[in-house]
């Protein structure tokens, strides 16, 4: 009888503790959310997380709620150095980033835009057999498909050649290669060196789980950069067309611009591997004799403020005759909604153009509100019947475009490591301009009617957008 009082006491004790601790860990939840100034939008969705899945939720936020990182693990804050000697400010948005301590717009000689997979394929692939000193890439996704191993064997055999090759790929988005490394044995014993991003079973310390490296930079002789929206696998491009492809936008740069990219991928590689890099300009110090100015903007938790996010709330509130919007994600938050349709009762041309379907169920559930709500205010939107639109552009009037890994969604503008690229050109924002009228000529126009019950529930699922 003793033992069953004292079992019983001591199961009291136990249950009493796991409740008192719960409340311990929401209450330093709850002050660790408004010591770093929340959204009350954020905070009311991890609060009922809590409340519906306390246990979970309360795990989860020690691993993914965290944003901005102050330990000391974190990856240092990037700064890009400023060499702009022309003092050119372009517009408004060049104007703002400088102010934000962003570097200047730069004269380079050329910039060439890749819509087409085929075509990004070929010039990836001509990159690399005529790189003679270094490659240095940067990508989210890697798979390891029929595409990618004609890659990995240009990219061996450049190895064997001695020249340097460097490979940075996040360890989440690229889970299969990261989780079975010994596809990559043979272009590591060539001598190339690979990396994973924050690797999961490592540098527990350093590690947080929900910021991911989505930045694609590919660097070959510290002369010429592709970046954009594409990964490196089938989905994103290939020797052949296959309807089953889906849509990008790529680009190169030749000229200074370049180095701003290597300093990126370099703080990366750094933090990745404890490698210090240092930018070699191959040649000699040329005049540049071009009129494409571009603005290199890094964005992520290795920037000291949501510089990006600002700025494209400003260039959304000081646009106006057009701004156009392609995402393959579209799940904004109330400011960029709001900011959108003031800017249509301006009289500025607003279109959104996205998948009809998107890769994922919930971002499919979730968008649907935020795009019934800029419909409803007479916003156009246009969703692609194609192959699914994976690009990311937004074209502000006939002064900007924005290209390269940002979506319009919370993770991209404030979770994601990313990198954008800001294009002054007017001859480059035509050719955006006719490509994105390409896109609506294969497009539905607006969204479908549904049910009450389903409308009711497209909105409810606003609570998970923070965290999307």
């Amino acid at each position: 009888m003793n033992e069953e009082i004292k079992s019983n006491i001591t199961d009291i004790f136990l249950y009493h503790g796991l409740i008192f601790l719960t409340g311990l860990l929401i209450i330093i939840v709850l002050i660790h959310m408004l010591y770093n100034r929340r959204t009350p939008s954020s905070i009311i969705a991890w609060l009922l997380s809590i409340i519906l899945i306390p246990y979970i939720s309360i795990f989860l936020y020690f691993i993914i709620g965290s944003r901005k990182r102050k330990n000391r693990y974190k990856k240092e804050n990037l700064v890009l150095k400023n060499k702009n000697t022309d003092n050119n400010i372009q517009n408004n948005i060049d104007r703002i980033l400088r102010n934000y301590k962003i570097a200047d717009a730069q004269r380079n000689e050329e910039f060439k835009l890749f819509l087409d997979a085929v075509q990004f394929y070929n010039e990836f692939l001509n990159c690399i057999q005529n790189a003679k000193q270094s490659i240095y890439i940067s990508t989210f996704i890697f798979e390891y498909d029929k595409v990618t191993k004609e890659i990995i064997k240009a990219l061996i055999k450049k190895a064997k050649e001695g020249v340097e090759i460097k490979i940075l790929i996040d360890s989440i988005g690229s889970i299969n290669l990261y989780l079975l490394q010994y596809r990559l044995r043979k272009l590591r014993n060539a001598g190339a060196k690979i990396e994973f991003f924050m690797p999961i079973f490592e540098m527990p310390f350093r590690n947080y789980i929900n910021l991911r490296n989505h930045r694609k930079i590919y660097i070959f002789d510290n002369e010429k950069v592709l970046s954009g929206g594409a990964n490196l696998s089938f989905e994103y491009l290939g020797p052949t067309y296959s309807k089953e492809r889906w849509e990008d936008i790529m680009f190169s740069i030749v000229g200074p611009s370049v180095e701003q990219f290597f300093e990126i991928f370099a703080s990366d590689w750094l933090y990745a591997s404890q490698e210090k890099l240092t930018f070699a300009q191959n040649g000699k110090n040329r005049e540049i004799d071009g009129d494409i100015f571009l603005q290199v903007v890094p964005s992520g938790p290795d920037m000291d403020k949501d510089t990006l996010y600002e700025v494209l709330l400003s260039a959304i509130y000081g646009a106006k005759e057009k701004i156009y919007i392609i995402t393959p994600y579209f799940i904004p938050n109330n400011s960029l909604i709001q900011a959108l349709i003031i800017a249509h009762h301006k009289g500025v041309d607003v279109k959104l153009i996205t998948p009809k379907e998107a890769n994922h169920t919930i971002v499919n559930l979730v968008r649907s509100s935020y795009m019934r709500e800029l419909e409803e205010a007479g916003i156009k939107i246009y969703l692609y019947n194609g192959s699914l639109l994976h690009a990311k552009a937004m074209l502000f009037d006939s002064h900007s475009v924005m290209l390269g890994s940002v979506n319009f969604d919370n993770r991209s503008l404030f979770l994601n490591y990313e990198v954008v690229t800001f294009v002054y050109s007017g001859k480059i924002i035509k050719e955006v301009e006719i490509w994105t009228q390409k896109l609506i000529s294969n497009s539905s126009f607006g969204t479908k009617n549904v049910s009450y019950g389903k409308r009711v529930f497209e909105n409810l699922m606003r609570i998970l957008a923070p965290q999307l």
